[in-house]
């Protein structure tokens, strides 16, 4: 198994085009994937929730969220999308790269409002609603820019441009209105660390021990850390994680369950088993046949 396919964690694949890095994705959950689990990368993200509910996760913290509501993710920020009970959601994924807004050279409008913003500096709550007084002119910016993405008239990426700095001008003419407090970047680049671990050694047997030295933390300190951080054990997440990857793997190769269990570090075929019932609700060749 190529476990660099499966990796969950540092997302580096582009997704936006190099000529006008910006794009957008329409994406529904469970019925495209599962979840989206925690990682990060380096564009800006803002997720639009169209019908239903889910849950969204940024640097730690979890929201209910549903249709209508915007979440911005910055650049560097964890976060994940999974499913709300069995309520389904489609959402829309706008991806862009913070240099489409920064012109060379010695840039105000940058140094001093956008890097800020995207540095996480200011104090932007990430999820807005209609209860929210910016709400609807980010709502009609946003609109906007799909309309002239779908219709693409003449040098429409000056205009779409033009929107997002305008997104941006509300987001930081509001700041200070909302209070949410931040994890640290120095927990967050150990989250990071320890995420990178796992998926780099997930196929191995990861002792507590083993983590907590990568870490430089005693054993206790760590089980503190990632508990309080995290919201589970550090046992919990390897394991779901470890599921994650045998749930692609069995319906993107036809391996043998146990060869599965074995390359995604379950050594007891029977306790694969029982994990994986647990969190999907039924076996594994089930889940294979009802997924290929």
């Amino acid at each position: 198994m190529n476990k660099d396919q499966y990796k969950i964690y540092h997302e580096t694949k582009t997704h936006t085009p190099d000529d006008f890095p910006y794009n957008t994705y329409l994406c529904s959950i469970p019925l495209d994937f599962n979840s989206v689990n925690l990682h990060w990368h380096n564009e800006v993200e803002i997720i639009v929730i169209k019908k239903g509910c889910g849950i969204v996760n940024v640097n730690l913290v979890s929201y209910s969220v549903e249709a209508g509501n915007i979440i911005f993710v910055f650049p560097g920020q964890l976060h994940s999308i999974s499913q709300n009970e069995d309520n389904i959601m489609e959402y829309e994924n706008i991806l862009f790269k913070s240099g489409l807004l920064k012109s060379s050279g010695y840039d105000l409008c940058n140094d001093k409002f956008v890097s800020s913003l995207l540095s996480g500096n200011l104090n932007i709550y990430p999820v807005i609603n209609d209860c929210f007084e910016y709400y609807n002119p980010v709502v009609s910016q946003i609109n906007e820019i799909d309309r002239l993405c779908d219709f693409r008239p003449y040098a429409y990426q000056l205009s779409v441009k033009s929107h997002l700095f305008q997104i941006f001008y509300i987001l930081i003419s509001s700041c200070g209105l909302n209070e949410v407090k931040p994890i640290s970047k120095k927990s967050l680049d150990k989250v990071k660390s320890i995420l990178t671990y796992i998926a780099d050694n997930f196929q191995s047997n990861i002792t507590i021990e083993e983590i907590a030295g990568h870490c430089f933390y005693s054993k206790s300190y760590f089980m503190k850390f990632f508990k309080e951080t995290m919201g589970m054990s550090f046992i919990q997440y390897l394991n779901d994680y470890r599921l994650e990857v045998a749930a692609k793997l069995l319906t993107t190769t036809s391996d043998d369950i146990i060869d599965i269990s074995v390359n995604t570090g379950f050594e007891n075929l029977s306790y694969f088993n029982r994990c994986f019932k647990k969190k999907y609700g039924t076996t594994p060749g089930r889940y294979r046949n009802i997924n290929s």
